[in-house]
């Protein structure tokens, strides 16, 4: 398995290649590079730290980073859902950390959130991946621990409660 390292130097050189920005807050990036890269070593794939995957690639691919989603969310909102990527106007206005919608059709949610019903009864690894809410701005993501920053509002680790539907 790649290092969170080379995973962000692969990002990197991706988003420079075709003109995006990263986040500059290095906290911030290091926390969603480190949730892809604890995906990429549970699922296979790079997965948004900010979602929830089904664990197949197929059904997962709209959220496998850059997400389907990224462009549509940076012209609307100059960041993306899990503020990875960023445009200039986001970060001349001080990268506010309110949350985005949702873009995901409620569907693909719903069947993850499904699938991850059968998996904790029926497999013990599966029991090891928690969603998170930041308790200051509810962001969620699901991974083993808390991030160590809330990508949305920069809140600290202990600032992170276990959420359950």
């Amino acid at each position: 398995m790649r290092t969170a390292g080379e995973i962000e130097a692969e990002i990197l050189a991706l988003a420079q290649k075709e003109g995006y920005t990263l986040n500059p807050d290095r906290e911030i990036r290091e926390g969603i590079i480190e949730g892809i890269a604890a995906n990429e070593e549970r699922l296979g794939y790079w997965n948004c730290p900010c979602r929830r995957a089904s664990g197949d690639r197929n059904a997962d691919l709209d959220i496998v980073c850059p997400c389907q989603y990224r462009d549509a969310d940076l012209k609307e909102h100059g960041r993306c859902y899990c503020a990875l990527y960023v445009n200039q106007e986001y970060l001349d206005r001080g990268s506010p950390p309110e949350p985005i919608p949702e873009r995901r059709p409620i569907d693909k949610v719903q069947k993850v959130v499904k699938a991850e019903e059968v998996q904790n009864t029926m497999a013990g690894d599966a029991k090891d991946v928690k969603v998170w809410r930041c308790t200051v701005c509810g962001y969620l993501c699901a991974r083993s621990e808390a991030p160590p920053i809330c990508p949305i509002c920069r809140a600290k680790k202990e600032r992170f409660e276990e959420f359950k539907l």
